[in-house]
């Protein structure tokens, strides 16, 4: 999760004055967890629901608001820059949203660009799936001008100076010899050209998402700024320019809004229209559970809690929410910081009044069955997450993308969707283990998600068993011989098909089907490419099968 780093003299100097002791132990009463210090510094750990609170400004907001030093939304006032940002319609393909914001009267002074470089790249973690979603600059507004352009321009042209370089180079020159056009350049360089942001005089501020122009790098003189944020999801980019906005408005920056003019419309950004909110208080008592909440109480925890709130009626408040709070989608996440400010440690646990007879489900009896059988097959069994990432499952795989149930705010790049196969963890275990011993024959049993809108919640979950072998002579016949042992022990049939599974070798993998009485299984067998192997850095022949249960 994401950890944020500040000296106790940050959060003073923001109008918290509490000794050590006690900002160590009332933090984790924050929905946060203290991760290390020292006599000068702290380092906190805050979950990825609450981006606004990576960093230093963010948490001294909560905190007053938790201590009662100021509640209610934050009035941050945002005026009109005058300046406009026009986007070429060439850049729909490639990076089709922008949005920025000028911010005057900033102090970078001591360590504080280090905070904002450190708070940009968390958004780029946490909001902007390491920068395919959402990526952040920030420029030095005193050597710029506008109006400004985002373009996408040839790979050849428009060569600038990049961030810590001194020579010119093309963005074509920057994905394949700068540090971090290597990192980021799958993000682009399947298109034919680039985006580009130039101020008026064509003077290159950044090419999103990888790297900014070293005309506007920041030091601590700069006072004015401005923000870029580009990505392929609108509303990811409303979000981040918002939290940092924000936050450079706690600190008395002021905020200005500029015109992004698209083909077809015309966007003034930022807007700090609150949204608005329904929250009951029968709902409130409920959850929380042995609390007789007034309407008048929750009223006041909601502003401890950073929010504005209007009594309705004895049963219904009005909330309204900062854009900054991006993690409150529904009643219960209100009722949640309701909680945080009543304080969780002040709700009595009382067991439930319910009285039940448990049994075991009948896969779970399976499940046993399927796991003495593959031991005694020679296997181990390995446990992984059901978290995983598009390129490990897809990429690294060279399957098929198929719709999937994404992490809508990620803890780390290596969890951003729900698996749907249980074969790149196969691989990434054996990447682990390339130390150990051969031959090595592993496999687990688990749980998958698939996107299905008959469902009332779009998903379907479905049961599997995978295995895999690797040694230097695993080949066909012995995954094959492997399958069959499986299916006939567990009284399936089997029939076998040519298979196009990218992720096998053309002509050594088989789709299989096997019928029994109770039910029906699918699935696929065969040698793993060697492109595959080598995406995992493997070094020797790898043989795999996985079957899924139709229960």
């Amino acid at each position: 999760m994401p950890v944020i780093t500040f000296k106790y003299q940050d959060l003073k100097d923001l109008g918290i004055d509490m000794e050590k002791d006690e900002l160590i132990n009332t933090l984790p009463m924050m929905a946060s967890d203290i991760e290390d210090y020292d006599d000068e510094e702290i380092k906190v750990e805050f979950f990825p629901n609450r981006p606004d609170n990576l960093s230093v400004e963010g948490v001294a907001r909560s905190f007053k608001g938790f201590l009662g030093l100021e509640t209610g939304i934050p009035k941050y006032e945002i005026v009109p820059s005058g300046e406009k940002v026009t986007v070429s319609p060439e850049v729909a393909e490639i990076r089709p949203f922008i949005k920025f914001a000028k911010i005057e009267n900033v102090d970078f002074s001591g360590d504080k660009i280090k905070y904002i470089m450190d708070f940009q790249e968390n958004l780029h973690w946490v909001i902007g799936r390491d920068r395919k979603k959402v990526a952040i600059g920030v420029h030095n507004a005193d050597v710029i001008s506008g109006p400004y352009k985002y373009i996408a321009t040839p790979k050849d042209e428009n060569a600038f100076v990049a961030l810590e370089m001194e020579e010119e180079m093309t963005p074509g020159e920057i994905l394949t010899q700068h540090k971090k056009g290597e990192k980021y350049a799958h993000l682009i360089d399947k298109f034919d050209k680039y985006p580009l942001i130039l101020d008026k005089d064509n003077q290159v501020l950044s090419m999103p998402p990888i790297i900014n122009g070293e005309l506007t790098k920041l030091t601590e003189d700069t006072k004015n700024i401005i923000v870029d944020v580009t990505g392929t999801d609108e509303i990811a980019v409303t979000q981040a320019l918002d939290i940092l906005c924000a936050s450079f408005a706690e600190v008395g920056g002021q905020v200005k809004s500029m015109e992004v003019e698209y083909e077809d419309r015309t966007v003034i950004s930022p807007d700090f229209t609150p949204k608005v909110k329904t929250v009951h208080v029968d709902l409130t008592n409920e959850l929380i559970g042995g609390t007789d909440l007034s309407p008048e109480d929750i009223k006041k925890l909601l502003e401890k809690a950073r929010f504005d709130a209007n009594i309705l009626n004895e049963n219904e408040l009005e909330v309204f929410i900062p854009p900054y709070r991006v993690d409150i989608l529904h009643e219960v996440d209100i009722v949640e910081n309701i909680t945080i400010q009543y304080h969780i440690n002040a709700v009595e646990a009382k067991l439930p009044d319910i009285t039940t007879v448990a049994n075991e489900h009948n896969w779970f009896k399976s499940e046993k069955t399927i796991r003495e059988l593959m031991v005694g097959l020679g296997f181990q069994e390995i446990m992984s997450l059901m978290l995983t990432s598009e390129e490990s499952q897809y990429e690294k795989m060279n399957a098929e993308e198929i719709d999937h149930v994404q992490v809508s705010k990620p803890i780390t790049i290596s969890g951003t969707m729900i698996r749907t196969s249980l074969l790149n963890s196969l691989m990434e275990f054996l990447e682990d283990n390339k130390h150990q011993d051969l031959p090595q024959k592993i496999f687990e049993i688990g749980d998958v998600l698939y996107m299905d809108e008959s469902k009332e919640n779009k998903t379907k979950s479905a049961k599997k068993l995978a295995g895999m072998i690797c040694h230097s002579s695993a080949n066909f016949t012995e995954i094959k011989s492997t399958v069959s042992s499986v299916l006939s022990n567990l009284g399936y049939t089997m029939e076998i098909s040519n298979s196009t599974n990218g992720s096998f070798i053309p002509g050594r993998a088989a789709d299989v089907i096997g019928e029994s009485k109770s039910g029906k299984v699918v699935g696929f067998f065969g040698e793993i490419s060697p492109e595959v192997i080598r995406n995992f850095e493997l070094e020797y022949p790898v043989t795999a099968f996985e079957i899924e249960f139709k229960l």
